[in-house]
């Protein structure tokens, strides 16, 4: 049976941030089978979507080369890999910096698709040049200095078989004219505008590393630009803002370290995140409205049981025991999905109390709309047995829990007269081998804090990145964890009070702006 082809998807990444990609365009990622991606894009996106990881490996993931490292494909060869890829019945993502259809050679891409027969859609982003005027505060058009906008490129191709760039045209446009690609031949054309007519003194701003926390705006004229970008040593990638409205700049703009600083006390810091993957996405969207990226690397693999048998078993027979005990929110997900997944419902819990660890515990539990009668104060099995202990002695509790961890609930409940019967609803595995961009980054000092969440983190961060640890800042969750890390010679540098991932959030927070 002959494969049906797959379809191509042009997707903007927006102009640095990972953040700014569109919804739509991070969704495909998400789902692509293969992704070819421009050097400019921040492989911080593609570790977001979960392409970096070690589950995702199986998915092809393209750079269509880098300068000084290696060779840059050509667009032909381009053309080619995306349509055979797709014409393979694969999911493909052609990944581009901005928006596809601003300087990205997207034409020549579509025909290759539309002559190869096959389907495409184009997602569009934001572009640099609209990125650089939002974030450096010059609006591009203004009432009475701009009223239009002229996207201009200062490398043209040589294969160009119509006419170049008409410069006395430009030279007398009644608006703003923002340059990409334009740092290396700007002594040429800031010359031919001027000698058609463009005034000398005309305000122009250079933006180098859009939306990113090394963000520069830098300001010269028109006649000193050339020599502006060669006595700073500025180079691309830059966007060139050339006209009156760089005079009309905010004073104060949004988009500046010390003001980010205000209100985003982590702005421009790099934090490594190591939970589990599908708990990742809540503390990255914390960390970013701190002003931090966020790197994803899972230390440990939740998955389900290697059987099902004693959960079945101990769901048949709920009506036995006096409580349940969870001890995480995996828990919780995993044994109320297959209590569901049985053809039974949470009627069958109706003998039974429900105890939990910790807010992030009931919280999962009241998403299937249970209250937790019980939670210590202290977010540790110490705590919870020290608690349930009196309350539970004499009577049958079953324990949901992790394939391993600590025996002290299990212990403690059972030396206080509690029969105990423990169900493994999960199993918790150790990552073996971290993405190439996290390790990268570690071993070039580029990540400021690493977030560890449990000792079963704690231990296989140890193993996965061994000495390279040192060259971050680690922060545990608990004073346990932080025992754990502290055992394996790697003491941490924060520690939450309270043992939650908010109380991580802060005690980071705290620990940064410390003397």
């Amino acid at each position: 049976m002959r494969k049906e082809p797959g379809k191509v998807y042009l997707v903007g990444a927006g102009p640095g941030d990972p953040s700014l990609i569109t919804l739509r365009g991070f969704r495909l990622l998400e789902c692509a089978d293969v992704v070819f991606y421009d050097y400019l894009v921040d492989p911080v996106v593609l570790n977001h979507a979960g392409l970096l990881r070690e589950e995702s490996r199986k998915r092809e993931l393209i750079c269509l080369g880098r300068h000084g490292e290696g060779r840059i494909l050509t667009q032909e060869e381009i053309n080619q890999q995306i349509v055979a890829a797709a014409s393979a019945g694969k999911v493909v993502v052609r990944l581009k910096g901005g928006d596809p259809a601003i300087f990205g050679r997207t034409a020549e891409e579509i025909s290759a698709i539309e002559s190869a027969g096959l389907h495409y859609e184009v997602i569009p982003g934001v572009t640099s040049g609209l990125a650089a005027s939002s974030y450096s505060g010059i609006p591009l058009t203004h009432r009475d200095v701009a009223s239009c906008v002229a996207l201009i490129t200062g490398q043209e191709s040589d294969a160009k078989t119509s006419e170049a760039l008409d410069l006395a045209s430009l030279a007398k446009f009644p608006g703003t004219l923002v340059y990409y690609m334009g740092v290396t031949t700007a002594r040429d054309w800031s010359a031919e505008l001027i000698s058609h007519g463009k005034s000398a003194e005309t305000p122009v701003a250079i933006v180098r590393h859009c939306t990113f926390a090394d963000q520069q705006v830098l300001k010269t004229t028109l006649s000193e630009l050339g020599e502006f970008l060669s006595s700073h040593r500025l180079r691309p990638p830059a966007i060139i803002i050339v006209g009156n409205v760089v005079a009309s700049a905010t004073s104060s703009p949004w988009f500046s370290v010390a003001q980010q600083q205000l209100t985003r006390p982590l702005f421009g810091k790099t934090v490594l995140i190591t939970r589990p993957e599908h708990q990742s996405n809540d503390l990255a969207s914390k960390f970013h409205e701190l002003g931090a990226i966020s790197l994803c690397q899972p230390a440990i693999h939740i998955a389900p049981p290697q059987d099902w048998e004693s959960i079945d078993r101990a769901i048949a027979e709920l009506a036995s025991f006096n409580w349940l005990v969870f001890s995480s929110a995996n828990g919780v997900k995993y044994f109320l999905d297959r209590l569901i997944a049985s053809g039974r419902d949470l009627r069958q819990l109706a003998s039974c109390q429900i105890a939990a660890i910790g807010p992030a515990t009931t919280a999962a539990l009241q998403q299937y709309h249970l209250q937790a009668d019980l939670q210590p104060e202290e977010y540790r099995a110490e705590a919870l047995a020290a608690k349930l202990a009196p309350l539970s002695a004499g009577k049958h509790i079953l324990l949901l829990r992790a394939s391993r961890g600590r025996e002290v609930l299990a212990d403690t409940l059972t030396a206080a007269g509690t029969k105990v019967s423990q169900v493994v609803v999960y199993q918790s595995e150790d990552v073996k081998e971290p993405s190439r961009l996290v390790l990268e980054n570690l071993r070039a000092g580029k990540i400021d804090w690493i977030t560890v969440t449990s000792s079963a983190i704690a231990r296989s961060l140890v193993q996965m990145f061994g000495e390279d640890l040192r060259k971050s800042r680690l922060a545990a969750i608990s004073p346990l964890t932080a025992e754990v890390l502290s055992e394996a010679g790697f003491p941490a540098t924060a520690v939450a009070s309270e043992y939650t991932t908010q109380g991580l959030l802060d005690a980071i927070v705290n620990r940064f702006h410390s003397p």
